[in-house]
């Protein structure tokens, strides 16, 4: 029989409020205490935030307050910085390559909850968050379950991205839009450019 975590990472139907799971979310909210008070700014830091996201690299930068669910879905990739007031919901995993930046208030969601009430009671579900690499997420980005996010992408201050974007795409609004293309060459461009 599988636990609760087990489902969630499967992208099953999951009680993420039984004793298992506010254990584990317990044991999140004590290093990110650490993260965000204690430890912010010292010698130990990046120790700190190895410790909260081991599955990344180990140059991950996390501008405090930073705040998650578990820290241990987030993968990022080398060279990633996350700027001041993220929020990553990582029931599901959260992958990020490398060298993306995240501006400050960028959030994440991997959960997924149902419409209707008597449901929403009893269950809720997480699609994974795949950001390329070289990306770069503009203020306030609000990013939902299961999008996907092609490399070079921008993703412009304020989007709410519902749904994949391309690679190298520059994307706006609510919902998030691609408007141009980006990081074409001279060929690709075509002859009116």
């Amino acid at each position: 029989m599988k636990t609760e975590e087990e489902k969630m990472l499967a992208g099953e139907h999951y009680d993420a409020h039984c004793p298992e799971m506010i254990a584990v979310r317990m044991r999140t909210k004590k290093i990110l205490h650490r993260l965000n008070v204690t430890e912010c700014y010292t010698d130990t830091y990046q120790s700190v935030i190895n410790e909260l996201c081991p599955n990344s690299a180990k140059d991950l930068y996390l501008e405090p307050p930073f705040h998650c669910d578990y820290g241990v879905h987030i993968h990022a990739a080398e060279k990633v910085f996350i700027n001041f007031g993220a929020v990553i919901l990582d029931g599901g995993t959260v992958t990020i390559g490398a060298h993306t930046l995240l501006a400050p208030g960028v959030h994440i969601y991997t959960a997924r909850h149902p419409v209707e009430v008597a449901d929403r009671m009893v269950w809720e579900d997480c699609r994974p968050v795949v950001i390329g690499e070289r990306c770069w997420i503009g203020g306030h980005v609000t990013i939902c379950p299961g999008v996907t996010i092609g490399d070079r992408s921008v993703i412009g201050a304020g989007a709410v991205v519902v749904r994949d974007i391309p690679a190298d795409c520059l994307a706006v609004g609510n919902p998030a839009t691609v408007i141009r293309r980006l990081n074409l060459t001279k060929k690709d461009a075509g002859p009116d450019r």
